[in-house]
């Protein structure tokens, strides 16, 4: 009764000190507004977070700290480490010799040994050992191998070896013939081939095989056509720029710049007005509008067309009936007619007679022809002449156009501006000189000229949805 009176005391004396607001002077007091209670589950991770910020479990956390900082620092608990490992006895003062001088040699070595400070503070001080590493310990496949070399442990007391331990004596006892590294003097005497020859040496073992098994072996590649082998443009590369163009011109080729690039300006000028004056209205014709166009829609859909149209109809009623009786009874007689056997007898005579004479003229054509051979050849000779002087025309034609870009795609090649500085514009120090033009925009027009690409236009963008603009109610508030 007593033992529980008393520990009754203490409790109220604890929530009383709790109560009163006051730190307490003892090492474990805690703030008494850590000491409210707390109320709901403690299995969850909320009730782990509340324990934690508890008396229990900040003395826990530092009585952890504690432990894990003397590990680190001396290995252990202070508490379970041995006297000698904590004291050592002091048994007075010894005679020590006074140090002397090093030299200045010595002094260097000892400095080249002792560490940087660098990889000092780098250094683990903590005397925790590192966890062992399972991992690195494990054998993949481990049972498999010791099943193994069980096995041939027993066949080893048999007598029988494994295969490879019978490969390796083999290859003691007939060692293979070393094989002799190429020195240069052998490379020099090597003789000389060409590679795309019909007759070199790496096509050989492929004579007399079959083409199609080759190609599809890929042993043989295959043939490229000629037209691979002949430039699209024979147009060069890289085109030299006038002397205009240089960043220090003489007058007389600036000038002459001036005027291509002016010539280029004034046939563009004149294109625009010339489509101007396509799409613009006659002097005469006035301004179509909104009322003019539907006034032009309306043409023949009024009232008045309906009445001009009855009247027709009846002329048309009333000319029936008696046109189609008299116009059927002759073809009728003509078809029930029959032919006579004379009647039949004379067209087969004609038929035959005109037969006749057909062939006739053609037999007198073909021997006037004989007759005409002296100028069928003229003219055979005069056609053939025509020939090559078109075919001479058409190559000059081609030869001329060689040069010129050709139609790829559905757009045409348009030549790019001329790059020219004007008069003021040209400057008289490098230090202040404008650069003109693009490398990247004049290597594309070059591959658009060259026929290597066709030409292009930049990409526009469509939107594929319609844009829907929503006014937020928060902004209509402020609005408001």
């Amino acid at each position: 009764m007593a033992a529980g009176r008393s520990g009754s005391v203490v409790r109220r004396r604890s929530k009383s000190e709790a109560d009163s607001g006051f730190l307490g002077l003892r090492p474990t007091s805690v703030d008494p507004a850590l000491r409210k209670r707390r109320r709901g589950p403690r299995n969850k991770k909320r009730g782990w977070r509340r324990l934690a910020e508890e008396p229990l479990g900040l003395e826990l956390d530092q009585f952890l700290e504690d432990v894990r900082l003397q590990e680190r620092t001396s290995g252990g608990l202070v508490s379970e480490a041995p006297d000698e490992k904590l004291f050592f006895v002091d048994t007075g003062p010894k005679d020590k010799e006074l140090p002397r001088k090093k030299p200045r040699h010595q002094k260097r070595s000892l400095l080249l040994k002792k560490p940087l400070r660098a990889d000092l503070i780098l250094e683990n001080t903590s005397k925790v050992p590192a966890p062992k590493d399972i991992l690195a310990h494990q054998v993949p496949n481990a049972k498999k191998l010791r099943r193994k070399e069980q096995l041939w442990e027993r066949l080893a007391k048999q007598g029988e070896l494994p295969r490879d331990v019978r490969k390796a004596q083999a290859r003691l006892l007939s060692p293979p013939a070393p094989r002799a590294k190429p020195g240069p003097q052998d490379t020099a005497e090597r003789p000389f081939y060409d590679l795309w020859a019909k007759d070199n040496p790496l096509d050989r073992p492929l004579v007399g095989q079959d083409e199609f098994f080759l190609e599809q072996t890929k042993k043989k590649g295959v043939k490229r056509p000629q037209r691979l082998h002949v430039k699209p443009s024979p147009a060069p590369a890289v085109e030299v720029m006038p002397a205009g163009a240089s960043y220090n011109p003489t007058f007389e080729d600036h000038q002459t710049l001036l005027l291509a690039a002016h010539e280029v300006e004034l046939q563009r000028q004149k294109e625009a007005e010339k489509l101007e004056r396509q799409l613009a209205l006659p002097p005469g014709e006035p301004v179509a509008t909104q009322e003019s166009t539907f006034q032009e829609m309306c043409q023949g859909l009024l009232e008045e067309s309906d009445e001009e149209g009855e009247p027709d109809r009846g002329q048309d009623q009333g000319a029936q009936p008696g046109d189609a009786a008299p116009s059927s009874a002759p073809t009728r007689a003509a078809a029930s007619e029959k032919k006579t056997e004379q009647q039949r007898r004379r067209e087969k005579a004609a038929r035959t007679l005109r037969v006749q004479q057909a062939a006739v003229r053609a037999a007198r054509l073909r021997q006037q022809e004989l007759f005409r051979l002296r100028g069928i050849k003229a003219q055979v000779a005069h056609r053939l002449a025509e020939l090559a002087r078109r075919r001479e025309r058409r190559q000059e034609q081609r030869l001329a156009e060689a040069d010129k870009p050709r139609r790829l795609g559905r757009l045409k090649y348009q030549a790019p501006d001329i790059d020219v500085q004007l008069s003021s514009e040209l400057s008289d120090s490098l230090r202040t000189l404008k650069p003109e033009g693009n490398i990247l925009r004049d290597r594309f027009k070059s591959f658009q000229r060259r026929n290597m690409i066709e030409p292009r236009e930049r990409a526009k963008f469509k939107r594929k949805y319609k844009v829907k603009l929503v006014e937020k109610r928060a902004f209509r508030e402020i609005q408001l």
